[in-house]
């Protein structure tokens, strides 16, 4: 009896992005004509925008076992942090980040490759795994060392 393969992380990701928007339909059409597919942020998680160069390092210090999905555009050199959807004002004292509203439009392009300089630098897995404020403060705060305790 043959069985089911499981899927990858990679489609499994991808299947959890599209749980997100209330047009998944809409947003495979756009990425079968390699174009960015626009997710509202709010329900799912908020966005928090930051330069890349600093949140490459950023990523380094959080660590890939405590990282969320990281969406970066090369061309703009801007990158967004997928983040819990009730994150508050953890972050309005963090000057190289800005939180987005609930109800932003963040273009996404699939997990499983580039659209347009867009692509995912930590991509999502599947599990809804977001990125903890706290520890994404602390990477961009003074030194942006994390204690030993938030490793």
């Amino acid at each position: 009896m043959a069985t089911k393969p499981a899927l990858s992380l990679r489609q499994q990701g991808q299947d959890w992005l599209l749980s997100c928007t209330a047009e998944p339909t809409g947003a495979r059409r756009r990425w079968d004509r390699e174009e960015l597919a626009p997710f509202p942020t709010g329900i799912h998680w908020r966005a928090a925008e930051a330069p890349l160069l600093p949140s490459v390092h950023a990523m380094h210090r959080i660590g890939s076992k405590r990282l969320g999905p990281v969406l970066a555009n090369v061309d703009t050199e801007l990158v967004w942090w997928l983040l819990p959807p009730d994150v508050g004002d953890q972050l309005d004292d963090v000057r190289q980040l800005t939180v987005r509203c609930s109800g932003w439009v963040l273009d996404c392009p699939p997990v499983l490759y580039a659209v347009d300089g867009c692509m995912w630098l930590e991509r999502p897995d599947g599990t809804g795994r977001l990125t903890d404020p706290v520890l994404l403060g602390a990477a961009f705060g003074p030194g942006g060392r994390l204690s030993e305790a938030a490793r």
